[in-house]
């Protein structure tokens, strides 16, 4: 079960990596309004939220003393560099703690906050706020890149051609049918590959 995580996980962080690539110091920054927040100030808490859930997750509450979320809505960051190293560091750290889980533990009881969840629990609630924030980040970068960003998944109008073509492929016998992965099949896709 381990392995299907990092693989969703890893799939996220992909979409995330290939938008911020598009993207210029400048347009990192750029908030719509006073109100709304910057793809550096969704990174500094995504990867705040990170390090706070993950680092000694199995022995300690997820949210750490030294955790000041309140900052993280606040942009201390001058250049996209700084940003991407903090963007690596949060992602680290979960992976980190992933490579953690086992048979064993993973319905043992962790904390969030004083409130129990089994370490399954935690990882789904995890992998439902960061794919949710990683979205936003698309969201701002597709908007400034307008006609030429560069699409992460299907193409717009292209939806057949692709389809014809992943069903060319595989046998439609085997099991899975991720888009991280081949259709059907436990082996994932080139571009999804960490190195």
């Amino acid at each position: 079960m381990k392995d299907l995580f990092i693989k969703r996980f890893l799939y996220y962080k992909d979409i995330g990596d290939k938008t911020l690539s598009q993207l210029s110091d400048e347009q990192i920054f750029w908030q719509y309004n006073e109100e709304s927040n910057s793809i550096a100030i969704i990174i500094k808490h995504v990867a705040g939220n990170m390090l706070s859930r993950w680092t000694n997750f199995l022995t300690e509450d997820g949210e750490k003393e030294w955790r000041d979320r309140d900052l993280e809505f606040i942009n201390t960051f001058t250049t996209k560099n700084e940003v991407l190293e903090y963007w690596e560091k949060g992602w680290s750290c979960l992976f980190e703690a992933l490579e953690q889980i086992t048979d064993e533990n993973i319905n043992s009881t962790i904390y969030i906050r004083g409130e129990a969840h089994s370490v399954l629990d935690a990882v789904f609630r995890q992998l439902a706020h960061y794919p949710y924030h990683i979205g936003q980040i698309i969201y701002i970068g597709k908007m400034m890149k307008n006609e030429d960003w560069q699409t992460l998944s299907i193409a717009r109008n292209k939806s057949t051609d692709f389809n014809l073509e992943m069903h060319s492929k595989f046998d439609l016998s085997q099991e899975n049918s991720s888009p991280v992965c081949f259709a059907k099949s436990d082996e994932v896709r080139d571009d999804y590959k960490s190195e």
